[in-house]
């Protein structure tokens, strides 16, 4: 069991570099002038969509090295 948490959490910490990275790039090549129909900028919504993404691969990370300190703790 241990070790397929190791792999999950593996598996989560390289989402969350992938999806930090990816907001990373929009945020440096956001272009103001390429706006939508409601006036915002196209790589304000990527930005947004990578942030929360991030956000939710580190919770996802981080419950599952909560549930390794719970095996770890009772083994």
């Amino acid at each position: 069991m241990g070790y397929v948490l190791i792999i999950a959490a593996v598996f989560a910490v390289g989402a969350v570099v992938f999806a930090l990275t990816r907001g990373l790039i929009a945020f440096a090549n956001m272009k103001p002038n390429e706006v939508d129909e409601n006036g915002i900028p196209k790589s304000l919504h990527t930005q947004n969509k990578m942030m929360f993404s991030r956000v939710k691969w580190q919770a996802i990370a981080i419950a599952i090295m909560v549930l390794l300190m719970i095996i770890a703790s009772a083994g």
